[in-house]
């Protein structure tokens, strides 16, 4: 399940990400959600998955 919440950034940083987006074929908002998942992975935080077979 996806959530859905407002994100504040500077307009210089937004534009930097929409490029960056635009040069690896993804949505702004796709680029968002790797940056972050990324972001995840190296902090070793990465949520566990939840079994979902009975």
């Amino acid at each position: 399940m996806k959530k859905s919440f407002a994100l504040r950034v500077d307009a210089e940083v937004y534009e930097a990400i929409e490029k960056w987006a635009a040069d690896e074929f993804r949505s702004t908002n796709g680029q968002i959600e790797w940056i972050l998942s990324d972001a995840l992975k190296r902090a070793k935080r990465t949520p566990k998955k939840k079994n979902t077979q009975q």
